[in-house]
């Protein structure tokens, strides 16, 4: 992304962190161990990787500021999504991404999971959240650089396209945005995880690993 896209559309929103940090909490660090190397790919404003605890952790974006907002222990990478060649083969436990898919192209995103495949150890996932167009479409493209349409069902069935097997499927993980007026409070975001029915839940997770 460019500097510009930063400045509108993805402006830094001391709420992210808020947020990432009660999604870690409740959510992730259930299924990262301290002993494992994260990658998070389009890290951004480093708002997930900075709230993680473990043994290695990777930062991986195109945008050239990411060091200015990674915390310390964090790796800079500044490179495209479709170019890993700076991650070592069979190195990551747990790759990430949020809200980073639908700014590729389908044929960009084969060529993340094929390189993906080297990356991960045998045992590593790949997990993504990202708008899902069944319950997202009228505010999918408020988004300019939104390229590609995705739902739990098609992402799922991609991935498994592309030699990957999906291990858990959420079609309404998260609202879609920070941006409201609504307060974000950490004991809410745990509490609506737990929610068997999420209202306003436009956002997808998906988990999957390589097929052996």
């Amino acid at each position: 992304m460019s500097s510009g896209y930063h400045e509108s559309r993805l402006s830094h929103d001391a709420k992210r962190d808020v947020v990432w940090k009660a999604l870690w909490r409740f959510h992730f660090s259930k299924q990262i161990g301290s002993d494992d190397c994260v990658l998070d790919m389009g890290c951004g404003y480093g708002d997930f990787i900075n709230n993680v605890t473990a043994r290695r952790r990777i930062g991986l974006d195109q945008w050239s500021g990411i060091a200015d907002h990674l915390a310390p222990g964090v790796e800079p990478v500044v490179s495209s999504v479709t170019d890993l060649s700076g991650i070592a083969d069979d190195s990551v436990d747990y790759a990430f991404a949020s809200n980073l898919f639908e700014h590729i192209t389908q044929a960009d995103l084969a060529l993340v999971l094929e390189q993906l495949k080297a990356k991960l150890t045998r045992g590593g996932t790949l997990t993504m959240v990202q708008p899902n167009y069944r319950y997202a479409a009228a505010e999918y493209f408020d988004d300019y650089t939104h390229v590609s349409i995705w739902s739990h069902i098609s992402m799922a069935d991609f991935l498994a396209a592309n030699g990957f097997e999906v291990i858990e499927v959420k079609p309404r993980f998260l609202p879609l945005t920070v941006k409201s007026r609504l307060p974000v409070s950490p004991a809410l975001i745990g509490l609506y995880l737990k929610l068997p029915v999420k209202p306003l839940g436009k956002q997808m997770l998906l988990r999957a690993r390589v097929r052996r």
